[in-house]
């Protein structure tokens, strides 16, 4: 929650001064021009703009949850870029108008002065309304990002609190801020915030399927960054940057911070500040036609609320049929009756006092239909479901606590429309577990023998025997790519790449497979090579007996399965993974006997849940088997930019065809509270 609150903390204090200014000035300028009687106006247009902004919040909010999961996803997405568009013209047009705001502002009230109660009403309506919609569209896009509202809504709260209170010592005289150099500064954090925005919009806007690239990743570091730590949530809250970005959101931020931050700072070179103008008296206008006071009030505060509840109805939210379920953790799934049959929306909303993990469930079997993950107290989110004749009920996990599950209701009909996952406990992993921990241990075994040999063979200077010596160790080390997350530190030292090092391939930290395949390669002679080597050996040795030791979760053993291939499809056949030896497509081989391996282990509990999976998955394999030993021949493979593009396009489609087969696994194996 804390990590989500600065961003909206910083759009609250910035829109409410913006906005808290405006109405400083209006004040300010018919006190000292003797309108007192004209103050209501300005407080009618306030209140109105006030309504019209958290009536679009509402339109936002109830309208996007009629939609599907995909739909929700691009019209997300679509926001958030509006939503950028929004913040920077704002900081610019503040930065611009900073040093002559008030005399502005108080032209504009002394020409609404000669104009009638509707311009004076209508001045401070479009002036406090702009900041009102922009907050608005802000915090929707915010708390979708964060996935709750808490954080994003207490941060604005204290935002504007703060405003409004700067805004009272400025009208009263008791502050002096030097407004420019404020909004400057502010203006700079805010650009780098609408980056990550815009990232987050793009991401979206893949997701639901309006922008191509939604699996080519730029940066992956799920891998070695633990997405729920402190500081990885922080980052995320903060500038909305993630551990896995796609290269559309990588361009994207990096695109919109530097052309926006660049020409943000280029004209914010401060000035002097132009001397204020003098306050302009005018006469008080004689008053017209006499109305009932509260009637223009009450029509532009009430008229924003009707017109939203209109949309809302008119936009079907919720759904035609859905049903409202409450769920607790005491009382699960009230309200909930025999739906029809065909695809359903449930309204689940959370009665309770502890957040709970919501599943749709054939209570015989245990399958679920459908799921709402961290459904938070007091709060409403849709669940879709295809529903066929069967047997259906509520399961709710409280996040402490026993799960407690609704009675049963039965759908007349015949089944076959509908997938059901039958959920899988850590006890169910634990046979696989055992089985592939096994299998690395009998790699590490095998690895120490043979990186051994291989220092053996530099020690002794017979470098054409190290050259296939280093090969096979490395493709021993290859084939264990499930288990690169428990390795820990050792996988930078044992295969780690240059990127990123000061010196590149020269740098005292680049150790490991790649420094000596880097030397094997570009001439270095054995006396360079044999501290690396035996560097290497030592390594291996320590990985080997550390292992038994460190943490594996059963949970990311079926991640496993579409992340080794991911990061071949990444790094081995692009070729950026090599440092000259042309066997990038031998590692891929390595690769894909592990993914192989972890299959194996893994395909007692796909058979019973996605029975046509494996067919389909094994035959991606021999496809993709088929290819690499193409390129094989004796002891020498293909280097991948020695592949003709036909070939090489053929490599990366069934590399990738593979990857989208095999992309349901973490889902049907996902560890659910609910087994």
């Amino acid at each position: 929650m804390w990590d989500d609150v600065f961003p909206s903390f910083l759009i609250g204090l910035r829109e409410g001064l913006e906005a808290g200014l405006i109405v400083s000035v209006l004040v300010a300028t018919l006190v000292r021009a003797g309108a007192r009687s004209r103050l209501p106006q300005v407080w009618t247009g306030v209140l109105a703009a006030i309504s019209l902004a958290l009536s679009f919040g509402a339109v936002l909010t109830f309208t996007a949850a009629s939609l599907s999961a995909t739909a929700q996803e691009a019209f997300g997405g679509a926001l958030s870029v509006v939503a950028v568009g929004f913040v920077t013209a704002m900081v610019f047009w503040m930065r611009r108008s900073a040093r002559t705001f008030s005399g502005e502002i108080r032209d504009k009230v002394t020409g609404a002065l000669g104009m009638g109660a509707g311009m004076l009403i209508g001045t401070s309506f479009l002036a406090v309304g702009r900041e009102g919609l922009e907050t608005a569209l802000f915090l929707w896009t915010t708390a979708r990002a964060a996935g709750e509202s808490a954080g994003p809504l207490t941060g604005a709260g204290i935002g504007l609190v703060l405003a409004a209170g700067l805004c009272w010592g400025l009208y009263r005289r008791v502050l002096h801020i030097n407004l420019t150099r404020f909004f400057t500064a502010t203006g700079a954090v805010l650009i780098v915030i609408a980056a990550g925005v815009l990232g987050y919009g793009l991401r979206d806007l893949q997701e639901g399927g309006v922008l191509p690239g939604k699996a080519s990743y730029a940066v992956d570091l799920g891998g070695s960054i633990d997405a729920g730590s402190w500081y990885s949530t922080l980052v995320q809250g903060v500038f909305n940057l993630t551990p896995t970005m796609t290269w559309l959101q990588v361009l994207g931020y990096v695109g919109y911070l530097a052309v926006v931050m660049t020409l943000f700072l280029r004209g914010a070179t401060p000035r002097t500040a132009e001397p204020a103008a003098k306050a302009q008296r005018t006469r008080p206008l004689a008053p017209g036609r006499r109305r009932p006071p509260w009637v223009v009030p009450v029509a532009l505060v009430a008229g924003p609320a009707v017109l939203a509840g209109l949309a809302v109805a008119l936009g079907d939210s919720p759904p035609a049929g859905a049903q409202t379920v409450a769920v607790s953790e005491t009382d699960c799934g009230k309200g909930f009756s025999a739906p029809k049959p065909g695809r359903q929306t449930f309204q689940m909303h959370n009665t309770g006092d502890k957040t709970s993990e919501v599943y749709l469930v054939d209570p015989a079997t245990d399958a679920v239909y459908g799921e709402v993950e961290g459904l938070a107290p007091g709060t409403t989110r849709a669940l879709v479901a295809t529903v066929t004749g069967g047997t259906y009920a509520w399961r709710c996990v409280p996040s402490s606590g026993k799960a407690v599950t609704s009675r049963a209701v039965r759908v007349a009909g015949t089944g076959g429309g509908s997938t059901a996952v039958v959920p899988v406990s850590a006890a169910d992993l634990a046979a696989p577990l055992t089985s592939y921990k096994a299998y690395v241990e009998r790699g590490l075994a095998t690895l120490v023998t043979r990186t051994r040999r291989l220092s053996d063979d530099i020690a002794g200077g017979h470098l054409d025997a190290a050259r296939t010596d280093w090969l096979t160790a490395h493709r021993t080390y290859a084939s264990l790519g499930a288990a690169y997350g428990t390795f820990q530190d050792y996988d930078q030292k044992i295969d780690g790449r240059p990127d990123g090092l000061p010196d590149g391939v020269h740098d005292k930290d680049f150790t490991g497979f790649h420094r000596i395949e880097y030397g094997l390669w570009h001439g270095q002679s054995a006396t360079e090579l044999t501290a690396p080597a035996r560097q290497l050996t030592a390594d291996a040795a320590g990985l080997r007996k550390a292992f038994p030791t460190q943490d594996f979760d059963p949970g990311d053993l079926p991640l496993r399965a579409h992340e080794i291939l991911e990061n071949t499809l990444q790094f081995q056949l692009t070729g950026d993974a090599g440092q000259g030896s042309g066997t990038e497509l031998a590692t891929a081989d390595a690769n894909l006997t592990g993914t192989r391996e972890l299959l194996t282990v893994l395909r007692p509990l796909l058979t019973s849940r996605a029975p046509r999976l494996l067919p389909t998955v094994d035959a991606d394999i021999a496809r993709l088997q088929k290819l690499l030993d193409s390129a094989h021949h004796g002891g020498r493979w293909t280097p991948v930019d020695g592949l003709d593009a036909s070939t090489r396009a053929r490599l990366n489609g069934a590399t990738g065809q593979l990857l989208e087969d095999l992309a349901p696994v973490p889902d049907l194996l996902e560890i659910r509270k609910s087994a």
